[in-house]
């Protein structure tokens, strides 16, 4: 649970990560905006939004993470909206 830092454009060149869990609810951690900053920095073709929906306070949505992505350029980050209890392979 964060918010965007630049720090994570150095964890994207060191490590290339392919996949995010990236919180998206807006409030306690990054909003969707964030996590699609995020994205770009660290570079990776898969998200997993997270920390959303279980409390009104968190508003973010993976609809709104998608358009975020699209108005950075970076579109083709595939975001992966699980549901509970699901698993991503």
């Amino acid at each position: 649970d964060t918010d965007v830092f630049s720090d994570m454009g150095l964890i994207g060149e060191r490590y290339r990560p392919q996949l995010a869990f990236l919180p998206i609810g807006g409030h306690y951690t990054m909003d969707p905006r964030g996590a699609a900053i995020a994205a770009q920095y660290l570079g990776v073709s898969d998200v997993v939004p997270m920390h959303y929906g279980t409390f009104p306070i968190l508003t973010g949505t993976p609809a709104q993470l998608r358009d975020a992505l699209a108005a950075r350029g970076v579109g083709h980050v595939k975001v992966h909206e699980l549901q509970p209890g699901q698993t991503f392979r």
